[in-house]
């Protein structure tokens, strides 16, 4: 990583403004944090730089509740902070997850421009959810974060291979919101390989996020059938999030969780990952170690 580089320079912008788990990692051991920042990558064809790693704030998450945002805001916000200061400047929300007010908090210390947000919506129902038009979606989420637009909008939790016409009404609002710039890059977060394989040949998807480790643990197929489907993913342009790197916590040593985390950096077809972290020393413990991977 290149020497001197500050942390305006690791923002989520377009090519023209950079010069042209989400669970399971409890209990990893600590180590002192050094100086090093995670360093930040193209997201595929989306126009995006982002780093690469994101803070998942889904944990155990539903019912507008998870594993952060129970820690309470104070909480949440220490590790967010520190996330930030070592390069983590990305945020993985969604509604189903109740995490957009907590990002908000932190909108009101570090520029919006700052970080990259993303977010889901959730089109599955439930005794939680309360129907709503998505231009009543998109001005609730806007509100909740304090943000006039987002980085990437996802449609989240995709069960099946009918949802392109199942979720055409959330497709075309989607699509109009990016073209009105209240999103820049629009996605899909997948939990079925019939799905996953329709997002990576799907020409409306910029970003998929897909169920990836070397372990094939809590994941939509095998671990080398779904790379296949991620390197077509990679080679039609999409942004490739990878998400569940450690098995929603299944995978449970430090050796393998560094196994999981070097075969998402060395692979060409997964551009960053998202990690949930629960406290400042599984932010360290990440970072140091990607870092180190990627020098």
């Amino acid at each position: 990583m290149t020497k001197g580089i500050n942390r305006r320079q690791f923002l989520c912008k377009g090519f023209a403004g950079v010069a042209a788990l989400t669970a399971g990692i409890a209990n990893i051991s600590f180590r002192p944090a050094s100086h090093q920042i995670v360093d930040r990558v193209m997201l595929g064809g989306s126009g995006l730089v982002v780093p690469r790693l994101a803070m998942g704030t889904g944990t155990v998450g539903s019912q507008r509740e998870s594993n952060q945002t129970r820690l309470g805001m104070r909480k949440f916000l220490s590790i967010a902070r520190h996330a930030h200061e070592r390069g983590v400047g990305f945020f993985d929300m969604a509604d189903l997850y109740g995490s957009h007010s907590f990002v908000r908090e932190l909108l009101k210390e570090v520029s919006r421009d700052e970080v990259c947000l993303l977010t889901k919506v959730w089109t599955l129902g439930g005794d939680w959810f309360e129907p709503e038009t998505m231009d009543e979606t998109l001005d609730r989420f806007r509100l909740e974060t304090g943000s006039d637009y987002f980085d990437i909008f996802m449609l989240h939790c995709l069960l099946n291979d009918t949802w392109q016409e199942d979720k055409k009404y959330y497709i075309d609002a989607i699509s109009k919101a990016k073209q009105d710039g209240v999103i820049k890059a629009a996605g899909v977060s997948c939990h079925n390989f019939e799905a996953l394989k329709q997002a990576a040949e799907d020409p409306w998807v910029d970003v998929i996020m897909a169920r990836i480790n070397p372990f094939s643990i809590r994941m939509d197929g095998p671990a080398d059938e779904v790379m296949q489907v991620l390197e077509t993913a990679r080679q039609n342009g999409k942004g490739v999030i990878g998400m569940k790197i450690f098995g929603q916590g299944d995978i449970a040593t430090d050796s393998e969780r560094e196994q999981s985390l070097r075969y998402a950096v060395d692979s060409p077809n997964i551009h960053c990952m998202t990690l949930g972290f629960e406290s400042t020393a599984q932010v360290d413990w990440a970072v140091d170690r990607v870092t180190s991977m990627v020098q």
